[in-house]
């Protein structure tokens, strides 16, 4: 009898897709990550024969459109684009975020990464990182770090900054990153750790000084410029990832299907060229047991350092 009732949601599976496939982007158009979900979108309606129509449903660090994307049918016609923000950020920031990531979602891959960059104002005399944590240390809480709003990825990576090292700093949350970002170039605020792309023009120019990079290894964008690691902060590393995810539930063949599809796309040099103009590095094709351990060990990393600063969305 089994078998038999399992006949339907296979036959369906196999069949798929059969009509349009909404990708929600939880973010604005025109931010980073609708740039990346816009790529993928493209080369994916080739690969399925179908078109595949992005909805961007922005507001609350993505918390909104994450949220119907996990109460959207498990039929494989709604892909909810994720990132580290959705999944791990908002489960701390947000007493009552309206999903559970691991457990409302079925990850298929992480495509890729965001760098950030540690810069301070070329007028700083501070060359290294060690510099400027002892800039931090002989003036308890003076100096300042700025980013684009309480949770974002400049945000945490002082936050973690602070708690690796014992520094006490200044949290200066500007509107967007642009304006964060001339801050410190005018001086405003001492330091921040934006995506590289937004500060690669200021540090070319001699504006800014780029001091470490946030991520494990080095980024290729900037390979002269230390890891946060190799410039002597233990155990630091923020990578702003994103990836795709359907509704809990959702059949397995089509799981396996995307995921193909996919890693395929990344893999593809036009595709890994465009988005490293934005600054988006493509990661090695992953499974989706890849992409859920991920989200698992990001909250272990990063809900305790949430909690431990008492950040609350705003």
């Amino acid at each position: 009898m089994g078998s038999v009732l399992l006949m339907p949601a296979v036959a369906r599976a196999a069949d798929w897709p059969e009509r349009t496939v909404r990708m929600i982007v939880p973010f604005g158009a025109g931010a980073g990550a609708d740039t990346v979900g816009r790529t993928f979108a493209e080369e994916l309606a080739k690969a399925l024969g179908q078109p595949v129509v992005v909805d961007n449903k922005g507001g609350a660090g993505g918390l909104m459109g994450t949220a119907e994307g996990a109460r959207a049918a498990a039929d494989g016609y709604t892909l909810l684009l994720t990132s580290q923000g959705t999944t791990v950020f908002n489960l701390g920031l947000y007493a009552s975020p309206g999903y559970d990531p691991l457990k409302d979602l079925r990850p298929i891959v992480t495509t890729g990464i965001l760098t950030n960059v540690l810069v301070v104002s070329s007028a700083n005399p501070a060359k290294t990182v060690a510099d400027l944590i002892a800039q931090a240390r002989a003036k308890p809480g003076d100096l300042t770090y700025g980013s684009s709003g309480v949770g974002t990825s400049a945000h945490m990576s002082g936050v973690i900054l602070e708690q690796r090292t014992g520094v006490s700093l200044q949290h200066v949350p500007y509107r967007a990153a642009p304006a964060a970002v001339l801050a410190v170039v005018n001086g405003e605020v001492t330091m921040g750790s934006f995506n590289a792309p937004t500060v690669l023009g200021q540090i070319n120019a001699g504006k800014l000084k780029a001091l470490a990079v946030t991520t494990k290894v080095r980024s290729v964008m900037l390979p002269d410029v230390p890891t946060m690691e190799e410039a002597g902060v233990p155990n630091y590393e923020v990578a702003t990832w994103l990836g795709f995810a359907l509704p809990a539930n959702s059949p397995a063949a089509i799981v396996t299907r995307l995921n193909a599809e996919l890693n395929r796309i990344g893999q593809s040099p036009q595709v890994k060229e465009k988005l490293l103009a934005q600054g988006f590095e493509i990661l090695a094709p992953n499974s989706p047991a890849a992409a859920r351990k991920l989200i698992e060990d990001d909250q272990a990393l990063w809900l305790p350092v949430i909690k431990q600063a008492g950040i609350k969305a705003e």
